[in-house]
């Protein structure tokens, strides 16, 4: 075992960062395979297009509704896929177009879609949470955003522990967007910051001076922001042990509440020539990949802030945390959320709601998004009504996502198809990733790398019906 040492003066003092040469290397390459990252169970593309459509897609959400709305209210996600510039790193959904014009158009095509929605529930919404993902919600004009919003707002009840955030590019944010949505009610700000290399950040296609992420950030505090996060990515090209060893010590000295520490998915067979500026022979592999991670999470941790679930880290008064000690932690296609609602719409272009009995997304481009509003029509264009079985592997997976471990003494959470998942657990208890009782598993210190490993154990789809193409980024 050896260590790397990064003293840190006037900040956190010395890190030792253990460098397993041995021990690991086995594990690393037994079980960095492709996998999904579980955002929902099934994972979209075992998505069963047989028993979806707009019909059932309708029925499905009007008995969530039916069921929550009074009690847990319901989640927005809204979706603005515009940027200014391609990063090549990014999988996310987005149109790239410096066109400012197409805002107004997208803002009134959303709002149509909410009334869509507005009628099929028969009573006036209890929001609790809405988020504004993207692509670059800030690409959007203050006015815009304070329309959007308002027509949102206007048509629904806000839970008395409503949450309101949205993703920014410090790049594209300016103070009069922060104003203007804290006027709103938005607490929660998510900055994507990446890496402060100026050689990954040119490579990415993301330059952002460190200047420019400490001057919003000290803005948002300022206007009276309550959670500000930071998403930073490991295994980025040319990506090394120094750079992300700076990239945290400068994040540290900002103080974000929450930090999302995402693992590169390197798909481009999915995103085309966007992730092609760069090839493998750029990536960190393997074991330098994990370095990075733990060399990161270490340095993090000795500065106060807690592990959460996978790739995630907060500090202790964030909610973030405490939904993780509450054990009411959830995840779902945003990531990591202290706010659990059985119903979430999607709206706006790729779009994908959830209404824990089945799944559906919205059209994938902008042009056939408004054709289908503009229609009247809700402008899914696939999805999945989850049967039995995926209901129990749903719970369970997302169990050991948020909790690290999952339980199936009540006969509620067994299923015959359980039989099929435990032979496949004893592997990984061999390589001490998990306990595993008569009843149930926990994910032990060692196995917290490999979560979408375990996951995998119970994805029966998955296993039915192995891919025959590229599908998922590796797992570590």
């Amino acid at each position: 075992m050896g260590v790397v040492r990064r003293a840190t003066p006037g900040l956190i003092g010395t890190v030792d960062v253990p460098y397993s040469t041995g021990m690991a290397t086995p594990l690393i390459s037994k079980y960095n395979v492709p996998g999904p990252r579980y955002t929902s169970y099934p994972t979209v593309p075992y998505w069963d297009a047989t028993t979806f459509g707009a019909s059932a897609w309708i029925a499905s959400v009007r008995r969530a509704f039916s069921e929550s709305n009074r009690s847990d209210g319901i989640a927005l996600y809204v979706h603005l896929p515009f940027c200014e510039k391609l990063c090549t790193f990014c999988g996310c959904t987005k149109r790239v177009t410096r066109n400012h014009a197409v805002e107004s158009p997208y803002v009134e095509t959303v709002l149509s879609e909410w009334s869509q929605y507005l009628n099929l529930f028969g009573d006036e919404p209890r929001l609790r949470e809405l988020h504004y993902g993207g692509g670059t919600p800030t690409f959007f004009s203050p006015e815009n955003l304070q329309r959007l919003t308002e027509g949102i707002l206007s048509e629904a009840h806000l839970c008395p522990d409503f949450e309101f955030g949205f993703e920014a590019n410090p790049m594209y944010t300016r103070r009069d967007h922060l104003d203007v949505l804290h006027a709103l009610g938005a607490r929660r700000l998510s900055l994507g910051v990446q890496d402060f290399d100026p050689r990954v950040q040119d490579i990415i296609n993301r330059v952002q001076p460190y200047e420019n992420v400490l001057e919003i950030t000290h803005a948002a505090r300022e206007v009276g922001y309550e959670s500000i996060g930071f998403d930073l990515v490991y295994g980025l090209p040319l990506q090394e042990l120094a750079s992300v060893t700076d990239t945290i010590e400068k994040v540290v000295t900002l103080r974000p509440d929450r930090i999302a520490y995402y693992s590169y998915a390197h798909v481009p067979w999915i995103k085309g020539v966007g992730q092609r500026k760069f090839s493998e022979r750029d990536l960190p592999r393997d074991e330098l990949k994990r370095l990075l991670y733990e060399t990161g999470r270490d340095l993090l941790e000795a500065a106060g802030y807690r592990e959460i679930g996978m790739d995630h880290f907060a500090q202790e008064g964030d909610a973030l945390y405490r939904s993780a000690r509450d054990r009411c932690l959830h995840r779902n296609f945003m990531g990591y959320t202290p706010v659990h609602t059985q119903l979430s719409i999607g709206l706006g272009m790729s779009s994908i709601g959830d209404t824990w009995y089945a799944f559906a997304q919205n059209e994938k481009t902008v042009e056939r998004y408004r054709e289908r509003v503009a229609a009247a029509e809700l402008p899914v264009f696939r999805g999945h009504v989850l049967g039995a079985e995926d209901l129990i592997l749903r719970r369970h997976i997302l169990n050991i996502m948020c909790r690290l471990e999952t339980s199936w003494r009540d006969t509620a959470q067994w299923h015959p198809v359980l039989d099929d998942v435990l032979p496949r657990l004893v592997g990984m208890a061999d390589d001490g990733l998990l306990h595993v009782r008569d009843d149930g598993l926990s994910v032990t210190p060692a196995g917290r790398p490999f979560i979408r490993n375990i996951c995998m154990a119970f994805d029966a789809r998955l296993w039915r019906r192995a891919p025959d193409t590229q599908l998922f980024s590796q797992t570590i």
